[in-house]
Parts: C-alpha cells; structure tokens; sequence
C-alpha cells in the first residue's frame, strides 16, 4: 500500500500515535509527583529519580525484542498482549506501598511500553513507501507531540485532586481504552508470508547485521542525540521549573506547551514539504533551526536571569528543528533493512532509549544545577547529531 486516502491516513495515524505516546505518557504524567511520592514512600529525591531510570532502562533492554516478536508473530497480537501487561504493570505502581515496590513496577511498565513506537515504526514501513511514509512519519510526530504536553498537565491535576496514586490508575484506565481502540481497528499489517523465523541462530546474525551496520548506526545516533537536547530538560523539568525558574508545580505548561507547539509546527512543515524537497535536505535544514537554538540559549542564559518566556523561547525553536529531522532520520534507519523492519525497529528504539536512561541516570543530574548548564547540555548534543547525521550520509554512499 504506497498510497492511502487522507482520511484512512489521518486514521492510521492518529492510532499509531497513541501507541508510540505510550511510553513517553507514562514518563511525563508523573513528573509533579515527585515530590509527594518521595514523602509518601519516605524515599530521597534521587531514590525518586531512578523510578524513571528503572523505567527507561527496562523499556531499552525490552526494546531489543518487540520488533523481532512482531515480525514473527504479528504487529497486532504483539500490541495487543503488550498493552494489557502495561495495564497491569501501571496498576502496581498505583498499589505500590515501598520506593522498592515501585522500581519493580516501574521496571514492568518499561519493559511493555516499548512496544508501542518500535511496532509503529514497522507498520508505518509495512504500509507506506518513499514521500507517503515521510508525510505518516510527519503526520505521527505531530500527534505525538501532544503528549509531552498534554501528560504533565493531566498528572498535575490528579496529583493535586487525588494525589499521586492517581496518575497510575489513570494510566490503568487510559491504556484499556487504547486496547479497544486497537482490537477494534488496527489491522495487522504483516501478511504470514513475510513473518521471519524467531530462531536463536537467524536472530543472533540479523541482530549481528544491524547492530554493526555504520548507516544504521549513525542514524540512530542522530536521533538519540537530537531527542537528548531537549530530552535532558525533561528529565530536569521539576528542577528546572520550580527551582530556576520559581514556577509552581503546576506550571509544567511552560515547559511542555512550547515543546508542543515545536514539535506541531516543524511535523506539519516536514509533511508539507515531503515530496518536493529531498530527505537530506529536511534533515539538514533541522539541524541549522536546532544549532541555532542551541547558541541563542547560550546567549540567554549568559546574559539574562532565569526566568519566562525567554529561557523556554529555545526550546521550542529547537524542537521544530528535531521534528524536521526525525522522520527522514527514522526512514533513513529503517530502509537499511527492509525484510527486517520490526526488528531494526527494535534496535533503533534500544540504542534511543538506551542512551536515555544514560542520560537519566548520569547526564542529568550532572547538568540541572542551572539554566546555563542545560543550555550548554542542549548544545553538546546537537553538535553530536550534527556530526551523526553527516557521517550517515558518508557511509549511506559507501558499497556493502
């Protein structure tokens, strides 16, 4: 299927975009409850913080395996099966009564999520070819972008309703119904014919291949460093809001809406110009927008108090930037392996959120002492996608 009409295009997107919003929904809707939580469970700030590394570490590892299971066995038995156990998984958070308790429960939710974006991806290859599936890519990243924004302003308010309980039983409720939604309307794309064996040998050499393939991997850099330029304010967002820039816990919008719109705008330009300018020059043009966010907060921060809007102003500059280079970048990836998309799809989402969790656990604290910093952080990982980015295209020339 090359082409589809637009409304069973917006359709299919709409649904793939929940699934891929999953796990990072599940990040950002607790966020405002660190605070309680820590003094709920007697648990210290960075006991607190590596509920979000056991998620992100877990959902890397877990990662590895979704596509290769979806190319044997289906992309919808595999969302299916995944999105009932992170129900589960999200219910024992809520129920959790230690700070232990929660790492393991946190742990489940990550090694299920991930489910979501890597068999997305798939079906987006399954289904589309060329400038349709940029314009899916585009159309996705979109919706996507919601969540980042939507998520803390939900948790916020269960948290100050209902405490932070709430936001687990929320997730429990929200992910039933995106289970309904999928049994009722995804498709599976994956005919029986073109199912790969789930054999120890065939997948040790296809993991082998992808893992030491250099267009591949330098793709994927790409887009684990760009994420990261922004990403690292997330993992900071209490920090940086509340601390820095004095805001309350409620505020989270300051953060996220600018994100948001970012990530809209630049979907919408990349889905407008799919097809009439090449993919290479998308992604060039991304980086030219995102370095030149970098350095104006730089600027900022070295010239001016913290404070709003003019430290949120680069990041949705620099989030339009990441959402022109995205979908070319995640194609780019992908078509390296074309028998084997869910499974290169697996790989590409594990080294992104392997590098994650590192910047989670290791990164981020490191840098969220104040906005310049941060803004030093944003700058060192565009530079890194910068330079991922040109070395792809060097080694997409080259013979295999």
């Amino acid at each position: 299927m090359a082409e589809g009409s637009p409304r069973s295009t917006r359709g299919i997107a709409l649904l793939l975009a929940a699934l891929s919003s999953l796990g990072p929904f599940a990040i950002d809707t607790y966020l405002p409850s660190f605070h309680e939580i820590g003094a709920h469970l007697n648990a210290t700030p960075v006991e607190v913080q590596q509920t979000l590394s056991a998620y992100l570490l877990a959902f890397a590892a877990m990662t590895l395996w979704h596509g290769a299971i979806s190319d044997r066995f289906g992309r919808r038995r595999v969302i299916l099966v995944a999105l009932a156990l992170f129900a589960a998984a999200s219910a024992g958070c809520a129920l959790s009564s230690s700070i232990g308790q929660l790492w393991f429960w946190r742990a489940m939710q990550g090694v299920t999520a991930g489910a979501g974006i890597v068999v997305s991806r798939a079906i987006v290859r399954d289904l589309f070819d060329g400038a349709a599936a940029q314009r899916l890519m585009a159309q996705i990243t979109m919706m996507f972008a919601l969540a980042p924004a939507i998520a803390p302003l939900v948790g916020g308010q269960l948290q100050d309703w209902l405490g932070w309980r709430a936001v687990f039983a929320f997730l429990v409720v929200s992910t039933a119904a995106l289970w309904l939604a999928c049994w009722k309307l995804l498709p599976e794309t994956l005919p029986l014919e073109k199912r790969q064996p789930f054999k120890p040998r065939y997948l040790i050499d296809t993991y082998r291949k992808v893992l030491t393939t250099p267009a591949f991997l330098y793709a994927c850099g790409g887009l684990a460093t760009n994420l990261c330029g922004f990403f690292v304010y997330v993992l900071s967002a209490p920090v940086f809001l509340m601390n820095h820039l004095g805001l309350p816990e409620t505020a989270f919008l300051w953060l996220f809406g600018p994100s948001m719109c970012g990530l809209m705008s630049g979907s919408w330009v990349t889905s407008r110009i799919a097809g009439k300018r090449t993919p290479e020059a998308a992604v060039t043009y991304g980086y030219i927008v995102m370095g030149s966010a970098a350095l104006l907060n730089v600027l900022i921060n070295l010239t001016l108090p913290p404070g709003v809007p003019w430290n949120v102003i680069p990041i949705f500059i620099y989030t339009f930037g990441m959402a022109l280079t995205t979908p070319s970048l995640t194609l780019f990836a992908l078509d390296n392996f074309p028998a084997q998309r869910g499974l290169a799809a697996s790989c590409q989402t594990f080294l992104q959120a392997g590098f994650n969790g590192f910047v989670a656990a290791v990164i981020a604290p490191l840098v969220w002492g104040s906005t310049l910093t941060l803004a030093l952080a944003m700058t060192v990982f565009v530079s890194l996608g910068a330079l991922s980015s040109y070395l792809q295209r060097r080694s997409a020339l080259l013979p295999r």
